[in-house]
This record gives C-alpha cells, sequence and structure tokens, in this order.
C-alpha cells in the first residue's frame, strides 16, 4: 500500500516534470520564433541591398511561419495612371516574395541560398488592388520540402513550386505560381 505521504511525492515530482517540459517547450518556441525575426531582418535587408527595386517599392517582409510568408509594399509608390496598383508592382512581389520563401527554406535546410532563381512563373490577375499591396506566399509541403532536399543533396540542383496570392478584403486579386532552381 502506497502511503499518503509517497502518493503525494509521487504527485509532486511528476506535476515538476510536466512542468519542466512544458517551459522547456515554450523556451523552444520562443528561441524559434526569435530566430524566424532574425532570418527576415536578414533577409529584408539581403533584397534591399540586392535587389534596390525592393527598397524603391518598400517591400517589407511582415511575418513568416510554417504556412506562409507575407510581404507588403504601399498602394501610393506602386500606383498606376488608374488608381490601382501597377501590374508590374504585382508581379515583382509575388517573384521575389516566392524567391524569398526558398531563400528562408534554404536557410531551414541548411544549404547555401547563393544560387535560387526562377525558372517559369505566371500571373492571374483577377481583380485590380486598390489598397496597399498585401502578398501571402504558400510554403510547400513538407513533403515537399523534404523531395527538394534529397534533390539538393543527390544531385546538388532541384527545383520546386511555389504558389503566391495577392489578397484584398479576403479576395485574390492576384494568383501566382512559380516554379524556382536552387542549386548548392
Amino acid at each position: 500500500m502506497i502511503s499518503i505521504l509517497e502518493q503525494v511525492m509521487y504527485n509532486n515530482c511528476t506535476y515538476n516534470l510536466l512542468f519542466v517540459q512544458y517551459f522547456s517547450c515554450i523556451f523552444s518556441l520562443i528561441k524559434l520564433k526569435e530566430q524566424e525575426k532574425l532570418m527576415i531582418k536578414q533577409l529584408e535587408e539581403k533584397l534591399h541591398k540586392n535587389i534596390p527595386l525592393t527598397k524603391f517599392m518598400d517591400l517589407k517582409i511582415i511575418n513568416y511561419d510554417d504556412k506562409e510568408l507575407i510581404t507588403t509594399a504601399p498602394l501610393d509608390i506602386n500606383i498606376n495612371d488608374k488608381g490601382t496598383a501597377f501590374g508590374g508592382s504585382l508581379a515583382t512581389i509575388t517573384i521575389i516574395s516566392a524567391w524569398s520563401i526558398c531563400w528562408l527554406i534554404s536557410k531551414e535546410l541548411k544549404v547555401s541560398s547563393d544560387n535560387i532563381v526562377v525558372i517559369k512563373n505566371e500571373h492571374s490577375y483577377k481583380r485590380p488592388v486598390t489598397k496597399n499591396i498585401v502578398c501571402k506566399t504558400f510554403k510547400p509541403s513538407i513533403e515537399e520540402i523534404q523531395n527538394l532536399k534529397e534533390k539538393l543533396l543527390n544531385k546538388r540542383s532541384a527545383s520546386i513550386k511555389i504558389k503566391s496570392h495577392i489578397i484584398e478584403n479576403e479576395e485574390i486579386c492576384v494568383d501566382f505560381v512559380g516554379f524556382y532552381v536552387i542549386k548548392i
């Protein structure tokens, strides 16, 4: 028979272990978020330095997580003669955002990000953009990323399909599909 004291001590140890595991998990998530913020900052600086057009467009990286990368650019400096977003700006932000998610994935895979190029892309312009440009670029599935990694390690080159949407009022204004090659 277990004494009450033994049971309390057992329960206390169990709770302490759960407590430690819980906070260890929380601290890991915080560290991961800090790493993501650092990568986003590095990426935005790289874009503005190496692709001056992104600085002129005032392209900003708003968020990156396991599902998507969100980038924005103000309408007022990316505007056309009709008072809507310029098609060239819309194409640029989707192409650059998709390139950016490839760069972030290569960093996560710990492979070189020095040679990433778009090889094919297609845009569908569904409606005009009348507010600040918001681009959502979708991260490929875990399986697609794993396939990319295996090809990179075996062949030192691989391609991946990236999709983006420019959204306004929860509606798709621009639909983008691009194919990117990464070489290491």
